[in-house]
């Protein structure tokens, strides 16, 4: 199975996707990449990032309202590449 990459768009930076990373958020922090959470369970909606392409899936439907072209990295996988507003 290949592994997805993940692509921020704003540095150019290309970061591979583990198969056993339980949520994007914990990549992102891996490669210290800042972004703000407070609950990491999809609840509170501070971790929104724009996806500007590709798609995600969710465990579980975050309770947090998001916009269509938004994600909340705390909770979700990348399905295939995607690239980021990062």
């Amino acid at each position: 199975m290949e592994k997805s990459i993940i692509n921020l768009r704003t540095s150019g930076t290309q970061l591979p996707y583990p198969d056993n990373q339980s949520n994007l958020l914990e990549v992102l922090e891996q490669h210290q990449i800042q972004v703000e959470y407070q609950c990491r369970s999809g609840y509170c909606g501070s971790c929104r990032i724009r996806l500007l392409k590709g798609e995600v899936c969710y465990a579980q439907q975050p309770l947090a309202f998001v916009q269509e072209g938004e994600i909340l990295p705390c909770c979700c996988q990348p399905v295939g590449d995607i690239e980021l507003e990062i």
